[in-house]
């Protein structure tokens, strides 16, 4: 693998697992020094030490992001261990919150939106100050199809990312006269969960290319943005979800069903 990150420091919050954990060890493998942020201690030493296993650099970084105090004093911590910040992905986020709109209360939506959106406001704006100095940076955020279209049950989540992408688009404005790039990514069905069997042939119907997606399917439109091999794109989302979002009905209730397709000889092909 190239190494198109040597030297640079990159900052990933919510790195303890799922895209965050394959971002971290797909920015190491590249050259980057990773800063593994997550709120669970012991998920951000281990992604840390699986890193420094296969030969890279990590700094592990235990935080609640969604503090301003926390992420003042991490940021410290980084700047004096590891150098100045190059890329910052915010990818820490609730995503086991669902309520009925009727059933939501003020502490939910506070923690909520405090959690998915708050935190990408304190780490970007803390990060900018630095990069604007140096006159260079990434941030990236990490979206969801909720931003533009509904989950039943998320009116918190969905608010969040709604959020991000308008943020995401700002700060790009804001920030580009600096040498400062933002762009965000937007993840589909990622199956971070572990489900196998009918439960996930049955969810799986629903993308257009036949599969939920591995967390290592992000890894690759983000480290893209955040190369120089997008040098000239801010304010831009990269949609990796298998081609759910651009359909209008899924597979299963479509008046063109899969049924219907050609059936092309494989000595064809």
């Amino acid at each position: 693998m190239n190494q198109r990150f040597q030297g640079k420091v990159v900052f990933i919050t919510g790195a303890g697992g799922g895209i965050g954990r394959a971002a971290a060890l797909r920015f190491a493998a590249e050259g980057g020094r990773v800063v593994v942020n997550d709120v669970k201690q012991d998920a951000a030493h281990t992604v840390a030490e699986e890193i420094r296993a296969a030969g890279g650099e990590a700094l592990p970084a235990p935080a609640d992001v969604s503090s301003r105090a926390e992420v003042e004093a991490l940021f410290s911590q980084v700047e004096n261990e590891f150098g100045p910040v190059d890329v910052l992905l915010n990818n820490a986020a609730l995503i086991d919150e669902a309520r009925h709109f009727l059933d939501g209360d003020e502490a939910w939506w506070d923690r909520v939106q405090r959690v998915n959106l708050k935190s990408v406001f304190l780490c970007s704006h803390r990060a900018a100050h630095t990069m604007a100095r140096r006159r260079r940076g990434v941030i990236l955020t990490t979206s969801s199809g909720g931003a533009t279209r509904a989950h039943r049950g998320n009116v918190a989540y969905d608010a969040t990312k709604g959020g991000i992408e308008a943020m995401t688009r700002a700060m790009a404005l804001d920030l580009a006269p600096y040498g400062i790039r933002v762009n965000g990514v937007v993840p589909g069905f990622i199956n971070t969960y572990g489900l196998s069997g009918e439960v996930l042939r049955e969810r799986e119907r629903v993308v257009p290319l036949g599969r939920y997606g591995v967390a290592e399917d992000l890894t690759g439109a983000v480290t893209f943005l955040a190369s120089d091999d997008a040098a000239y794109i801010t304010g831009q989302f990269v949609v990796v979800d298998g081609g759910v979002l651009a359909q209008q009905r899924s597979a299963n209730v479509d008046t063109f069903p899969l049924t219907s397709f050609p059936d092309i000889p494989a000595d064809l092909i």
